[in-house]
């Protein structure tokens, strides 16, 4: 007779034993293919000849996508901007409904097949970042760092409370971008960070484009606002606003090229209505809404892709595509093809916002997929109407990301950075992939493994690529590891200017009396050379030596300003290294004219107390709970500046303007019927691409917000400050400008705003 007991153990251990494998296939099942990955046509959408598109996710793993990063394994995390503009009224906008998305492919097919949200209840996130070993984020206003615990949120730590004020989320600070110098950078934003010694560091840096930014090889930064399709600066940051008293203009903000635009059908534009907006065929001329650019770095395009420069313009569902020129001190940018676009597309869903590198060299593309794409600030009852006759407003549940790769060079293997070693590592940081030597940099410094500092001490002085080099300096500034000697052999032995640029910049932390006689004689071994792009960054890295001693570098700027008397960007450069001794050198170096004149004007405004606004903190005379603040802020500030000193191609200065201090109905009419230029502000020329948008038509906006509006500037902005009442407010919409709608120059000069 058998067992009973042995019987139903048997019988339980076979029914475990099935349930297990039972279970088992479920849940591989369940993680490969949680969801049906949706087939999407990309059968209206044109990319250049030799290039491929693929949707690699969209909904409904994502919704109203806007800005993404790439994780040490290589995989995606996206920012879903899910509030922004839930309908034409934005009613709702500060719903915490944002949210931040990891996008997983298990199975290894190139497509998103699993995703997994890691924070929620967000208010209109805007970007992240993934530093220092952890997600650097936006939420609202506040600016968060937290740690990362298998996927999951660890401690979260504020790193800015004020990253963002202001309640018009179109015009607020994003970007979050590393560069090569191992600071963060923004647009939209005067600030850069960094974390250092346990700390997190908030210092200023001039303020940059609207909506995305990003950088070149040498670490130049480009940016854009929505009327520009891509600027940029001469010089690497901070290099020319050493000196407060005094504001570059050639060095920096540059404009790189027009701003043409070739779409292949009509679209819905904001101001489509107006005269000039829109050619003969009803086709949009110039950009009025480029966003997100990218330098591609990712070395798995053409040759002649490299380093090329592409914009987002999401109104008319396109990429642009710029060819950049560098020459000596100067970058300008040219249309790839004349009358052609990159990527191009007739689904008006397709708003491209955002594009990246990728760590396997593709360029990957955010989709918003979005009706609605501009915000109720500016939105004008045309463009309302448009969207509500074609029912772009129901376009809400929907986003996507492309990615964009060569048919004729490979993309690179995506690694996994967390089981890289050091050695591996240090190799990466010669890769032709801007993004995996950028990766690279980071982790190095974060291993803190000093047994690689020979290694990359060598990378310095005898990498073939000038990239490979900066890449190698700034992991050594990270470890804390360089000296004076290490960087002054590479000022001497380099064959690369970008390179010695570098190192004259870091050299300056090394500034001391007993290095001083040392770093005289490799400025004249540098003079000796003859370059225009070293002479450059050897007159703006004199700071912290002057300091030391006048007798031993002021000679060296006199050569620099001898030898490029007439080229305003070497004066704006040594007027950045003499803050605190322009007087000391006009008196003892006898400067030439177009230097004097920048030295004289840096004195006048330290004795009017009058520095670069980016060095200044925001003060008003009225309380910050006010309404008038709250709505300059959301409307106004994003062209005119928090200051009211306005911002380079937006929109010219409020304060000492004859519009603020003049007729307060000719004020009013201003605010609710828009200006075009060009117009005359103190005297002073501004040829602007852009309008100022009318709010006439803006529901939201009362007339007694207008009076709010105008309280505030008198009180800022005002010599003398003047109100007026709500009933002259609501005369003054009857008070239209013939023709287009909005003001020119000549009407507001000839109108009689009396009456």
């Amino acid at each position: 007779m058998k067992n009973p007991k042995f019987t139903i153990n048997t019988l339980k251990f076979k029914i475990a034993i099935c349930l297990i494998f039972t279970l088992s296939i479920f849940m591989v099942s369940f993680r490969i293919i949680p969801f049906d990955v949706p087939k999407i046509s990309l059968d209206s959408y044109k990319v250049e000849d030799g290039f491929e598109l693929k949707v690699i996710s969209s909904e409904p793993f994502l919704k109203a996508p806007v800005s993404m990063d790439f994780d040490n394994k290589g995989r995606m995390w996206v920012v879903e901007m899910i509030g922004y503009m839930p309908n034409l009224e934005g009613i709702g906008e500060e719903v915490p409904n944002g949210r931040i998305t990891i996008l997983e492919d298990l199975n290894k097919d190139g497509v998103t097949d699993h995703s997994k949200v890691f924070l929620d209840k967000l208010v209109l996130p805007r970007a992240l970042a993934h530093v220092y070993g952890g997600l650097l984020y936006v939420d609202g206003p506040k600016l968060w760092f937290v740690e990362i615990k298998n996927d999951k949120p660890g401690k979260k730590t504020l790193v800015d409370p004020v990253y963002a004020e202001g309640g018009n989320v179109e015009h607020s600070s994003n970007g979050l971008m590393m560069n090569i110098d191992n600071w963060i950078y923004n647009a939209n934003y005067n600030f850069r960070y960094q974390f250092k010694n346990g700390k997190w560091i908030k210092e200023p840096t001039s303020y940059r484009g609207q909506w995305g930014i990003t950088k070149d090889n040498f670490g130049r930064l480009y940016y854009n606002n929505n009327s520009t399709q891509l600027q940029g600066d001469y010089v690497l940051p901070n290099k020319a606003i050493r000196n407060r008293y005094f504001k570059p203009t050639i060095a920096e903000n540059q404009r790189l090229t027009n701003n043409k635009v070739f779409p292949i059908h009509q679209t819905s534009v904001n101001r489509g209505y107006q005269k000039g907006v829109l050619d003969e065929n009803g086709l949009l001329k110039d950009v009025t809404a480029a966003c997100g650019p990218l330098v591609y770095r990712g070395g798995a395009f053409p040759a002649s892709y490299h380093q090329n420069a592409f914009v987002c313009v999401p109104e008319v569902n396109l990429i642009k595509r710029n060819i950049l020129t560098f020459k000596n001190t100067q970058t300008t940018a040219t249309q790839a093809i004349e009358g052609k676009e990159f990527l191009t597309s007739t689904d008006e869903g397709f708003r491209p916002v955002n594009l990246f590198n990728g760590p396997d060299g593709a360029i990957y593309v955010v989709d918003m997929h979005r009706g609605i794409i501009q915000h109720k600030a500016y939105i004008s009852q045309y463009l309302t109407e448009q969207l509500a006759a074609k029912k772009l407003d129901t376009l809400q549940n929907a986003g996507r990301i492309l990615k964009i790769t060569s048919k004729t060079v490979k993309t690179h293997p995506i690694p996994d950075l967390t089981k890289a070693t050091t050695k591996e590592l240090v190799a990466l940081l010669s890769h032709s992939n801007g993004w995996l030597r950028d990766r690279a940099q980071q982790l190095l410094i974060q291993k803190k493994d000093l047994t690689v500092v020979k290694e990359l001490i060598n990378l310095t002085k005898n990498s073939n690529e000038f990239a490979t080099a900066i890449h190698a300096l700034y992991v050594l500034e990270g470890l804390n590891a360089l000296s004076f000697t290490t960087l002054s052999d590479v000022a001497n032995q380099s064959k690369q200017p970008e390179t010695i640029a570098h190192a004259l910049g870091l050299l300056e932390r090394f500034a001391s009396m007993p290095n001083v006689a040392k770093m005289k004689t490799v400025c004249n071994q540098l003079l000796a050379q003859n370059n225009e792009v070293i002479d450059l960054y050897l007159s703006m890295s004199l700071n912290a030596w002057l300091k030391l001693s006048d007798v031993a570098f002021l000679p060296i700027l006199t050569e620099i300003d001898k030898k490029y008397a007439t080229q305003k960007i070497y004066q704006e450069a040594i007027v950045s290294s003499l803050e605190g001794r322009e007087e000391n050198y006009i008196n003892a170096m006898n400067p030439n004219v177009l230097l004097k004149s920048s030295l004289t004007a840096a004195l006048n405004n330290r004795q009017k107390k009058e520095m670069n606004p980016i060095f200044v903190k925001e003060k008003n005379t009225v309380d910050n709970r006010t309404k008038g603040l709250q709505l300059y802020r959301t409307i106004c500030a994003t062209c005119h500046g928090a200051d009211g000193k306005g911002i380079q191609d937006l929109a010219p200065p409020l304060k000492g303007s004859e519009y603020i201090d003049g007729s307060m109905k000719r004020l009013a009419a201003i605010i609710l019927h828009g200006v075009s230029g060009p117009i005359h502000v103190s005297g002073k020329l501004y040829k602007l691409n852009n309008e100022m948008p009318a709010l006439v038509n803006n529901k939201a906006i009362s007339d007694q917000d207008i009076v709010d509006i105008i309280r505030f500037t008198q009180n800022a902005f005002a010599k003398e400050g003047k109100g007026i009442s709500v009933d002259d407010v609501k005369k003054m919409r009857e008070k239209k400008p013939d023709g287009s709608g909005i003001f020119n120059e000549k009407q507001l000069l000839d109108t009689d705003f009396e009456k």
